[in-house]
């Protein structure tokens, strides 16, 4: 695959969580009488990496978020030359996924400018201090990368790994919406704050560096655990490095 054609693939997979993710919050989750709520808010984010996983990981390996670029390469599974094509291509979808949300939100009566934005103190959902935000992006992010590079690992069954990975994105906001509206994703997060401007775009900060924090310690945790040192060949569909 050129640059170009991954760099694309990772711009409309990233475009499509952020979109599928964070519209299913600003559309359906509290839609009178049928709002599907955190579980189903939950259930697209995972849905979309799930998705997508089958549709490009055999053209870019579906990271769809810089924390996992940089955490693969942390585990060596990433070259760091294509680093900055990835991330780019990650932001620019999410802004687009974003500012489209936008527009289509704001044809609604009453629409107040949200486009599930992360945030802390004043503008975490719960209320919950700048620390516990930090703790638990860290700490959910380094488990999202143990699980994606165990289940692309060459000794890990083939052909599933994309369900454990949209599984443990889905359990990731089951348990951390509350808290910081859940990001593991700096592009996540990025698109959302700079529509929103505000109090979003202020904290954004966090929302980069406890994900990649996270997402380091994993990729070297899984060396330590005695990776190999690299991903298995590509199943057909399959996200891998």
């Amino acid at each position: 695959m050129t640059n170009v054609q991954r760099g694309l693939a990772e711009m409309i997979g990233t475009f499509w969580l952020v979109f599928g993710g964070c519209g299913s919050a600003v559309f359906s989750a509290a839609f009178p009488d049928v709002g599907i709520g955190l579980l189903g808010v939950s259930l697209a984010f995972g849905l979309t990496v799930l998705t997508m996983a089958y549709s490009i990981g055999h053209i870019s390996g579906c990271h769809l978020n810089p924390a996992v670029t940089l955490g693969l390469w942390a585990g060596g599974r990433f070259p760091a030359k294509d680093i900055p094509l990835y991330v780019i291509a990650q932001v620019i979808g999410a802004v687009i996924a974003a500012a489209l949300l936008y527009h289509i939100a704001s044809g609604a009566p009453g629409y107040t400018g949200g486009v599930a934005s992360n945030g802390f103190g004043a503008h975490s959902p719960g209320g919950y201090v700048m620390m516990a935000g930090l703790l638990i992006e860290v700490v959910l992010t380094f488990m999202f990368l143990l699980i994606i590079l165990g289940s692309t690992d060459s000794r890990a069954p083939a052909g599933f790994a994309p369900i454990a990975i949209g599984l443990a994105l889905t359990l990731i906001h089951l348990i951390s919406i509350p808290v910081t509206n859940t990001s593991v994703n700096p592009a996540r997060s990025t698109g959302p704050a700079l529509i929103e401007g505000g109090i979003a775009l202020e904290q954004l900060w966090l929302f980069w560096v406890a994900p990649i924090a996270g997402a380091l310690l994993a990729g070297l945790a899984y060396k330590v655990l005695g990776a190999d040192a690299g991903a298995r060949p590509p199943v057909e569909g399959e996200a891998l490095p």
